[in-house]
């Protein structure tokens, strides 16, 4: 467990060199000085930059190898559809909206040749497929 980088045998020296420098009382007040100007440090929007900052700093890596990544997978996707299909692609122009296509949305275009749906069959027609009357 560190706090700032201090160790537990460093913090524990730094105490013991404190009370022995202030003595007991001093030293109460102190750690209630400190604490207070800890607090507010904490609690500024400087230290709120700062940590920003290094969150950013510390990110920095990983952020440039994704974007790297990103660009790199890009490239590839094109080097294939260009491979698959050399002809740039067709842009299709826009349709023109009337003013019925507007509001009605956009609508799927009916089948040009519908087939009739098949009948069932009544009764069987093979005589493999009847029912048998004497399991019956």
């Amino acid at each position: 467990m560190e706090i700032f980088g201090i160790g537990p045998q460093e913090l524990f020296f730094i105490v013991l060199i404190a009370i022995i420098v202030l003595g007991p009382k001093d030293m109460q007040k102190a750690g209630k000085t400190v604490g207070r100007w800890l607090n507010q440090v904490m609690r500024s929007d400087g230290w709120r930059a700062f940590q920003r900052a290094s969150r950013e700093i510390r990110n920095l890596p990983t952020n440039l190898m994704r974007e790297a990544n990103l660009e790199e997978l890009q490239k590839m996707d094109r080097e294939v559809r260009n491979t698959i299909d050399p002809r740039p692609p067709i842009s299709q122009p826009p349709r023109p909206q009337t003013p019925a296509n507007q509001s009605a949305g956009p609508t799927e275009p009916a089948p040009s040749n519908p087939e009739p749906p098949a009948a069932a069959p009544s009764e069987p027609t093979h005589p493999a497929d009847k029912p048998d009357p004497d399991q019956q």
